[in-house]
């Protein structure tokens, strides 16, 4: 399949904080996209640009060649996907899916194998970047799945991301997001910590992040989430919520593969007192608060 504009019509399903973004980059390079949402005013803007509104996910899976998706939880993905009216029961043969959320990497394998039964190819696509990345089309995009789906898909991840890397088989996407949050998680407390530590000796913040963020403790959450914590905007560019479900998921992962990961059990811990806070809809960020 040649995905291109004018030729290809793509379906999108997720519009918050970041599929909005990503669906609105597809939309202004020329495509005729089909977009579902659970709650349609979060569409509404993509609509007055030109976006098709479907009423359900069955509907929009059998007029589209190309579905992304990018929702919260696994089982989110799973009813999507696999329920009465999900993508591979109305999807036609020949069409591709990518699953752009973080979730699990046995489900990424469920949905490429029963698609694959159904003549549907399906990619295991999660990004990162949060917020910013997906509104400045600058996400990181790493892929599982069979590699010609990839190449015929590559197109449209171009439009929405700027480091995109196939990973191998399906699965390996998810697995890569899993080391992502790995990563990820432990840097968020040195984060906290760092501007804690400098509040308490009478430092300015934002002044000691001058000097610290283009050495070597350097890190996208350094310089993208430091800024806000100093501010107070708790906003999310990511959800609490869905952190912890990526660490669950790298836990839970972890574990099968006989790894031990003492870092991401210590910040899983204490994301999960931020959400007996009543935070869990807060950006990640709101971990500072621990801190304070």
């Amino acid at each position: 399949m040649e995905v291109r504009p004018g030729k290809t019509i793509v379906g999108f399903i997720g519009l918050g904080v970041m599929g909005k973004s990503m669906a609105g980059h597809i939309l202004a390079a020329g495509y005729e996209l089909h977009v579902y949402t659970r709650t349609k005013q979060s569409a509404d803007t993509l609509i007055e640009k030109g976006a098709v509104w479907e009423e359900t996910v069955a509907q929009l899976s059998k007029k589209c060649d190309v579905i992304i998706t990018i929702v919260g939880f696994p089982a989110d993905v799973e009813q999507i996907y696999l329920g009465d009216g999900g993508i591979l029961n109305h999807a036609k043969a020949g069409c591709m899916a990518a699953d752009m959320t973080t979730s699990h990497p046995d489900l990424a394998h469920k949905l490429y194998d029963t698609g694959a039964e159904r003549g549907i190819r399906v990619l295991d696509a999660p990004v990162s970047g949060g917020d910013l990345g997906a509104r400045n089309a600058a996400l990181s995009i790493m892929v599982g799945g069979d590699k010609d789906a990839f190449d015929a898909v590559s197109p449209l991840f171009e439009i929405m991301g700027k480091n995109i890397v196939y990973q191998g088989k399906p699965g390996s996407g998810q697995h890569t997001k899993m080391a992502n949050q790995i990563a990820v998680a432990s840097g968020m407390i040195a984060v906290c910590e760092a501007l804690a530590y400098a509040k308490k000796a009478g430092l300015d913040p934002e002044t000691v992040l001058k000097s610290i963020e283009p050495g070597a403790a350097g890190s996208w959450s350094l310089s993208n989430l430091g800024p806000r914590m100093i501010k107070g905007d708790m906003e999310p560019g990511f959800f609490v919520k869905h952190f912890i479900k990526d660490m669950d998921i790298a836990a839970r992962s972890s574990a099968e593969l006989g790894l031990t990961t003492p870092g991401l059990d210590l910040t899983l811990s204490l994301y999960k007192k931020i959400e007996q806070m009543g935070l869990e809809d807060k950006g990640t960020q709101v971990l500072c608060r621990l801190f304070e």
